[in-house]
């Protein structure tokens, strides 16, 4: 009887290899030749030679990779799990040039390959409380100082939005900015909205990472922030309190596990730092360059220095 094989995989780099391939998986593996859009092969280093197998793919709005889908069963997808980690890689949803989805490994810092961003959210990454922009205008900033011509920032995040609102509302503004990769900002309103709207983040989710494959883009979720509960404003309803973040956090961290989406958590950096909150929710300027400085450690891009 022959063995289901349910899951389809990208191979361009360690695992394009035949030898690798029977030896991780014996003989016979099924194989198909596939492109994938929107990536490339970065240049091998001079002092190597032969193929450049070992190579994290680079994002590249007109370029493609020549591969092929493998086609694997759940015990094979675990065994190249714990063999491409070994590589600095993880495992995510790519479109390929068929429009078919499969699984790609992909660098394990997720801002690193990126050159065109979205970011969607709510106040704290639209940088309320700090002139410069806060964190995301400091990413900003240092993303497109490494390579003017070829990188791009959009933060389209949205003061007081939910992330209900940013699944309503993103899609239709993706398309105009050809993006490789989608920042999520969002949830602490939902969460201080009541259990009813923490309820619904995975459906909001859901629906995000659907719109950001069609897009070609990789999804990353980002958040929450540590927050003053004795401080933080209440406001229409909304009470932030220390729970509904903790219980935020845990939703958002679980969801991304379960989907193979890239989580940057940047709770650590405010954590009972109640000076470096403004109003007890928003971070200042000084906490906003703590979060970037932290965001850019875990995302593998350079910091940008303060303005």
């Amino acid at each position: 009887m022959p063995v289901p094989r349910p899951h389809r995989l990208f191979a361009s780099g360690t695992l394009f290899d035949e030898h690798v391939r029977s030896t991780l998986f014996g003989p016979r593996i099924p194989a198909v030749p596939a492109v994938l859009t929107g990536h490339a092969v970065p240049p091998r280093p001079a002092t190597t030679g032969g193929p450049a197998t070992g190579l994290t793919l680079e994002r590249r709005i007109d370029a493609q990779v020549e591969g092929t889908v493998l086609h694997l069963t759940d015990d094979d997808l675990t065994t190249a799990d714990a063999h491409e980690a070994g590589h600095g890689a993880v495992r995510r949803r790519v479109v390929l040039g068929s429009g078919e989805w499969a699984w790609a490994y992909l660098d394990a810092r997720p801002l690193r390959p990126a050159a065109r961003i979205v970011l969607a959210g709510d106040s704290i990454a639209y940088g309320r409380c700090d002139p410069r922009g806060g964190w995301a205008g400091h990413l900003a900033a240092a993303h497109i100082a490494a390579n003017e011509t070829a990188h791009r920032f959009f933060n389209l995040a949205v003061p007081g939005a939910t992330l209900a609102d940013v699944a309503a509302q993103t899609p239709a503004l993706l398309p105009a900015r050809l993006p490789d990769t989608l920042l999520v900002a969002a949830g602490i309103n939902d969460a201080a909205a009541g259990d009813g709207d923490l309820a619904r983040l995975a459906e909001h989710l859901d629906s995000l990472a659907a719109d950001a494959l069609a897009a070609g883009a990789r999804l990353v979720v980002v958040g929450p922030t540590w927050l003053d509960e004795e401080h933080a404003p209440v406001h229409e309803g909304l009470r932030f309190t220390l729970d509904r973040a903790l219980a935020l956090r845990s939703a958002l961290r679980a969801w991304c596990e379960t989907r193979h989406v890239d989580h940057l958590d940047p709770w650590e950096p405010l954590r009972d730092r109640p000076d470096l909150l403004a109003d007890g929710l928003h971070p200042t300027a000084e906490g906003h360059e703590e979060v970037h400085r932290f965001l850019a450690r875990l995302a593998g891009v350079r910091a940008v220095a303060p303005f």
